[in-house]
């Protein structure tokens, strides 16, 4: 579809209006809602990393009341079971007494799907989401089920207690399109939170959009258009957290295992062209880039073992890949 002038200020108004409506529940984390709802229009799912206490769940119900979409919370636990999450075929009988196989759905048949502590289950059952997440489909007894369209998985995890809990695999850590780090509120923030959760004095935020509006906005973000530089530029950045390349930066030879994968480089262009139309531009810029960077391969890059002995970051080795990337 072609773009118009018209379909870019619709689209920044609209986007400013769902985070207007989020914001009356949610205090701060205006990057956070950005992102979120940045990678929701590029059609990808997002993994939300937060101590306990930082307003998570509640950010993802709001947003899912906001949009209007339906919404189910799955809470992730060691005896959680695949079927608990997909559904199964269960036997019913019918008036005349015959039995018979009927599919009882999961939560996962739903708009917005919130993988609460996501790490807490074992692979097993973390893996009855991969499907889902890459082609929003579900297999339940050799039967291939749609999933509600649009389709998103947030999920949560919680970085400081690790016991008792199944780090994601590379591949389904790949199918997040963003990797969003929750951090604590400041005093101010902390002032308005109390305030606004023991005086009684909460607003409920409003719907202001639906499942039509989404997948119209997202079609509208994908028709934007990118110069070759620009793409050749986010590209460049994808390659070069690969030390195995001769010409990758020193940086990454030193700190990196293994660099992102093709879905990194789509995750990128994808939310730089949301990053654009929301902010009123016809065009994807080169700032655009650097800013979708760090959400989109934070998690896509794995530490060698120095870059781990030395306390480096994923967010520290991207900034000094991006300082030496030449426009």
């Amino acid at each position: 579809m072609d773009v118009s002038i018209n379909d870019i200020e619709v689209f920044a108004q609209r986007v400013m209006e769902i985070e207007g409506e989020i914001a009356k529940e949610i205090v701060g984390q205006r990057d956070v809602i950005r992102q979120v709802i940045m990678a929701m229009l590029a059609g990808g799912n997002v993994l939300l990393e937060g101590v306990p206490g930082l307003g998570k769940t509640r950010l993802v119900r709001t947003i899912s009341r906001v949009l209007d979409l339906s919404f189910n919370r799955i809470q992730f636990t060691p005896d959680l079971m695949p079927a608990d999450v997909t559904g199964t075929n269960i036997v019913v009988r019918d008036g005349s007494g015959n039995s018979r196989f009927e599919f009882q759905p999961g939560p996962v048949f739903s708009n917005i799907v919130l993988a609460d502590e996501i790490n807490r289950a074992t692979p097993k059952t973390q893996s009855a989401l991969l499907e889902a997440m890459q082609e929003h489909t579900v297999t339940v007894g050799g039967v291939t089920r749609q999933l509600p369209q649009p389709f998103f998985v947030l999920a949560t995890q919680n970085p400081i207690e690790q016991e008792g809990t199944y780090p994601l695999p590379e591949a389904q850590l790949d199918r997040f399109m963003f990797k969003i780090l929750v951090e604590f509120p400041s005093l101010e923030e902390l002032h308005e939170i109390v305030d606004m959760t023991t005086t009684g004095s909460e607003v409920k935020a409003q719907k202001v959009a639906d499942a039509q509006t989404i997948m119209r906005l997202r079609s509208v973000a994908a028709a934007v258009p990118i110069a070759r530089s620009v793409q050749d530029y986010a590209l460049r950045l994808v390659l070069a957290t690969h030390p195995e390349r001769a010409d990758s930066p020193e940086v990454a030879k030193r700190y990196i295992r293994y660099g992102a994968s093709p879905r990194g480089a789509q995750a990128i262009i994808s939310t730089a062209k949301v990053r654009a139309v929301m902010e009123g531009r016809y065009n994807v810029s080169f700032d655009d880039i650097r800013y979708v960077a760090y959400p989109a391969l934070r998690h896509r890059i794995s530490l060698s073992f120095e870059g781990m002995a030395e306390g480096k970051s994923p967010d520290e080795i991207i900034g000094e890949i991006l300082s030496g990337l030449e426009e």
